[in-house]
């Protein structure tokens, strides 16, 4: 795990969020009302580059994305535009003290689309799994570095008993390395995602998707992450050998995010 610092906080304050929750809602009768909520849809890939778009009303990198004056129907209508321009998956923010997240946004977005929706979420307890599965969620990401290898283990183990996919985040070749090194048994897909944002500045390091190519873990289906804004930005991702890109604060920050996806879309796939 890192030394202290941004994903550390992050942790704490999201291990004492499930504590709460977990107050309100015991672990066995989430697990019921989980299991008998209807089967999200899977995550499906044909072979083409694809997008997981990205609802969040705020980010430690830029601020306010998003005010609204109804947060849950602007994260809808901005999904409903991601699923028209094809988007593989939408992945929403439920983390609420830097990114205005909540869980009723994920349960919205769920009731309204038909694509596979991620939590999206510094997950640190297999709790938080089952939670995802309670409101609809087809899958979780779930931090490499932010997670000892025993606690990795139960966050995969409980994501596969749910029957979600899981997008694993790594920042540097270590991360790489550990994930290629999971053992996975769930149905739906395990993707491998690097993320480009510096932990420290929060700024993006442009290079890291270039010199991390070369060591992207065969057999997975692999994710470029954050600092994506055009259609060249997809394209020149795809070029590198990446499955798929996760794309946020451009389009939350877009006038038009169904023709900026679409665009996105459509380069990654004629690269």
């Amino acid at each position: 795990m890192s030394g202290p610092g941004f994903l550390d906080r992050m942790a704490a304050r999201s291990a004492a969020r499930t504590a709460a929750d977990r107050a309100e809602l015991p672990l066995d009768a989430l697990l019921a009302a989980a299991r008998a909520t209807p089967t999200p849809p899977p995550l499906a890939f044909d072979g083409r580059f694809d997008l997981i778009t990205e609802v969040k009303l705020r980010a430690p990198s830029v601020g306010v994305l998003a005010a609204p004056p109804d947060p849950v129907a602007h994260v809808v209508a901005q999904a409903r535009a991601y699923a028209r321009a094809g988007a593989a998956a939408i992945s929403v923010l439920t983390e609420p003290d830097h990114f205005d997240g909540h869980l009723d946004h994920l349960a919205a977005v769920v009731a309204a689309v038909d694509v596979p929706v991620m939590r999206k979420d510094f997950l640190v307890d297999p709790y938080q799994v089952w939670q995802a599965r309670h409101r609809g969620a087809s899958g979780v990401l779930l931090i490499v570095r932010m997670l000892d290898d025993a606690a990795l283990a139960a966050l995969l183990d409980a994501a596969a008993g749910a029957g979600l996919f899981v997008l694993l985040e790594a920042f540097d070749a270590d991360d790489l390395a550990r994930a290629a090194r999971v053992a996975w048994g769930g149905t739906e897909p395990l993707l491998v995602g690097v993320n480009t944002r510096d932990l420290r500045t929060l700024q993006v390091d442009g290079d890291r998707l270039a010199r991390l190519a070369d060591v992207l873990p065969a057999g997975r289906p692999t994710v470029a992450e954050s600092g994506l804004r055009t259609a060249d930005d997809a394209a020149r991702v795809r070029r590198l050998g990446y499955t798929l890109a996760l794309v946020g604060s451009a389009l939350m920050a877009s006038p038009d995010p169904e023709a900026l996806a679409s665009a996105m879309l459509a380069a990654g796939r004629t690269a």
